[in-house]
C-alpha cells in the first residue's frame, strides 16, 4: 500500500477524463489518472471509429458556444500531436419541416448566424447521391459537420497528459472516495490509498455508482451500432455523403459515411433499452442488424449490401438529454461531469477544458448553468457517498 499526495486526481479516463488530465497536466499541476479499465478498453462509451461533431446543435442553442470552443481544442490537439482527430464531411440533419431535429437545429443556426442550407429532399438526394430520402423529409446542412476518430483523441489526450508528466494508472479500480475536508481529497484503490487536493470524477456509465449519494437520476442506455459494405463506394465516400442525424417514424438515427476498412455505419440514437456496465447485453441479435439494415435500404439505397460487424455501447442518459456538470455540494473540492446521453463525444475538448478550469480555478470561462445538477431538485441534500 502507498499514500501518495498530488494536486488533482482525476477518476475515469475515458473521453472526458482524458482531456480533464490533459488541461491540469498542460497548465502544471500534478495528476494522478486512475481508470478501471485497461487502456483502449470498450467496455464503455468512448471507443470505437467515429464520432460526428456538429456546430448546428439541434439539443439546444446554448451548446453552441461550448462546441465551439472544442473545435478550436481539437484542433490544437491536432497541431500538437501532428494526427488527423477531426475530418470535415458536413453534416446533414433530416427531418420532417417541423421536428425537433430540424427545427432545433435551424434554431442555433439563426441564434448564432452559422453557416447552413435549408434542403428540400429532391435537393439532398440530388447533391448528395448516396441518399434516397423520401419527399415529406427536408434537411439542414452544415458545411462544418464531419468525424471525430474517438479512440485517437483518447489517446491523444492521455499521451500528452503523461508527457506533461500526469501519472495515469489503468486497470487500477477506485473502491472508494473521501473528502474529508475542503482542501484533502482520499482515494482508495487495491493498489494504494492516493491524497490531493482536488477530485474530478468523470466515470460515465459507472458515474451513478462514483455519486450514488447525490441522487442524480441517471439511467444507462445499450446502443448497438452496425457497419455494412456499399454496393457503390463512390456515392458514400466522405466527400460525396455527409454524416447525418435523422428523425423519421422508425425513431432518430445517427450515420457515417465510407471510411477506409469500416463501410457505413449506422445507430439507432433513441432506443431505450436499459442496461447497467455489467449486464450490458454485448451479442447483437440478427433481428436488429435487420433493422438498422431495413432503414439504410430505405433512407440511403444499395448502403448495406453486405454486413460487416456491429458493436454496442452505453449512453449515461439524463431525463432531459442534458450533460450534468457541477461541484459536490458537500465537497466543493470535487468536480464531475456525467450524463452525457449519448451527444457528448464532441465537446469532449472543451468539457475537459470547463472540468480542468471548476477544479482548480473554481469557476470556467463558459456558461454552464443549465447543465447544473440543481435542475433536477433545488431542494436535495446531500446524502452518504
Amino acid at each position: 500500500m502507498t499514500n501518495q499526495t498530488y494536486d488533482v486526481i482525476v477518476v475515469g479516463l475515458g473521453a472526458m477524463g482524458s482531456a480533464t488530465a490533459y488541461h491540469l497536466a498542460r497548465r502544471g499541476f500534478k495528476v494522478l489518472g486512475l481508470d478501471a479499465n485497461a487502456r483502449r478498453h470498450k467496455n464503455g462509451s468512448s471507443h470505437g471509429t467515429s464520432r460526428i461533431i456538429r456546430e448546428a446543435y439541434l439539443e439546444g442553442s446554448d451548446y453552441v458556444p461550448i462546441v465551439q470552443r472544442a473545435y478550436e481544442l481539437w484542433r490544437d490537439l491536432e497541431a500538437e500531436t501532428g494526427q488527423e482527430l477531426l475530418k470535415i464531411t458536413g453534416c446533414l440533419t433530416i427531418g420532417e419541416p417541423e421536428s425537433a431535429f430540424v427545427s432545433g437545429a435551424l434554431a442555433s443556426c439563426q441564434r448564432f448566424n452559422l453557416p447552413h442550407e435549408y434542403l428540400e429532399a429532391a435537393e439532398v438526394n440530388r447533391n448528395f447521391p448516396g441518399y434516397t430520402l423520401p419527399e415529406n423529409l427536408q434537411a439542414v446542412f452544415e458545411p462544418n459537420g464531419g468525424i471525430l476518430f474517438p479512440e485517437q483523441c483518447v489517446m491523444a489526450h492521455l499521451d500528452l497528459a503523461a508527457k506533461y508528466s500526469a501519472e495515469i494508472h489503468h486497470e487500477e479500480q477506485v473502491l472508494r472516495w473521501d473528502a474529508p475536508n475542503h482542501n484533502e481529497v482520499v482515494v482508495e484503490t487495491a493498489r494504494g490509498s492516493y491524497t490531493a487536493g482536488r477530485l474530478v470524477i468523470t466515470t460515465g456509465p459507472w458515474a451513478g455508482e462514483m455519486l450514488a449519494g447525490l441522487g442524480i437520476p441517471l439511467k444507462v442506455w445499450r446502443i448497438v451500432n452496425c457497419h455494412f459494405e456499399p454496393a457503390e463506394p463512390a456515392r458514400f465516400l466522405p466527400e460525396n455523403f455527409p454524416v447525418y442525424l435523422l428523425e423519421g417514424p422508425e425513431g432518430e438515427y445517427y450515420g457515417f459515411p465510407l471510411l477506409p476498412g469500416e463501410g457505413i455505419k449506422l445507430g439507432r440514437h433513441d432506443k431505450e433499452d436499459l442496461c447497467t456496465p455489467r449486464t450490458i447485453n454485448r451479442t447483437v441479435d440478427p433481428a436488429e442488424v435487420q433493422k438498422l439494415k431495413e432503414m439504410v435500404d430505405k433512407y440511403m439505397r444499395g448502403g448495406a449490401a453486405s454486413f460487416k460487424w456491429s458493436l454496442t455501447c452505453m449512453y449515461t442518459i439524463t431525463p432531459d438529454r442534458n450533460f450534468v456538470l457541477d461541484r459536490h455540494p458537500g465537497a466543493p473540492n470535487v468536480v464531475y461531469g456525467c450524463g452525457f446521453s449519448g451527444h457528448g463525444f464532441k465537446f469532449a475538448a472543451a468539457i475537459g477544458e470547463i472540468l480542468a478550469q471548476m477544479s482548480v480555478d473554481g469557476q470556467t470561462t463558459q456558461s454552464i448553468e443549465f447543465l447544473s445538477a440543481s435542475r433536477f431538485n433545488k431542494d436535495a441534500q446531500l446524502l452518504q457517498k
